[in-house]
């Protein structure tokens, strides 16, 4: 009952009062963005959300946009300005995604969206992480973040899903808010699943040939 008729309006409800009370931290960010990252400071990346549609996810750039002479970005670790490290070690980056719970692409709670790129490449069961809206946070940002393999994330989605409850989604809430505060499991980033998608790709390669 809680998933399926209580869920959604308590997001919406949720964000709408988080953006109302974060609006003059969204304002600095905005303007310290602008001024760091030298021109727009949001990032946005299409990501698959509740049955793979897809959406446009929106986060505070951490990056900046240099390139090489060829025109390529330069590597990530010469973009991710002090300034981009400290917005995710804080998490400040994520709020701009309460505008996508909002809106109805994602939850305050649920697995978190990964690229479109890796959607060829998940298991038949790794997929019913699709089943719902995927999250600002979820069990596995809860239970170790950047530290587990990709592995043990697709598996806490997983549990996550088949025990949805409130109970739960406070638990999962009050757990992450710990993990930001402690500033751990820091890492680059949503970057584990890359392994996957060039495992599975060489794989698939192989077998061709």
């Amino acid at each position: 009952m809680y998933a399926k008729y209580i869920k959604r309006p308590m997001d919406f409800f949720l964000s709408l009062c988080a953006i109302i009370v974060l609006l003059p931290i969204f304002f600095v960010l905005i303007i310290l963005g602008a001024i760091m990252m030298k021109g727009n400071p949001f990032f946005t990346q299409l990501r698959p959300g509740k049955d793979e549609k897809i959406f446009k996810l929106i986060k505070f750039r951490t990056m900046t946009c240099e390139t090489d002479e060829n025109g390529e970005p330069l590597p990530d670790e010469i973009r991710l300005t002090k300034y981009g490290k400290f917005l995710r070690s804080t998490s400040l980056d994520e709020l701009p995604e309460l505008f996508n719970i909002l809106k109805g692409d994602m939850a305050v709670v649920g697995p978190r969206p990964l690229s479109v790129k890796y959607l060829g490449f998940y298991t038949e069961t790794e997929s019913h992480r699709h089943d719902v809206r995927p999250g600002l946070t979820g069990l596995a940002q809860a239970k170790g973040r950047n530290s587990l393999s990709w592995e043990a994330k697709f598996e806490l989605d997983l549990e996550y899903i088949e025990n949805i409850s409130f109970i739960n989604d406070v638990k999962i809430i009050f757990l992450t808010v710990v993990c930001v505060l402690k500033h751990s499991d820091i890492g680059q980033g949503e970057q584990a699943p890359i392994s996957l998608h060039i495992l599975r790709a060489q794989k698939q390669e192989t077998e061709v040939l």
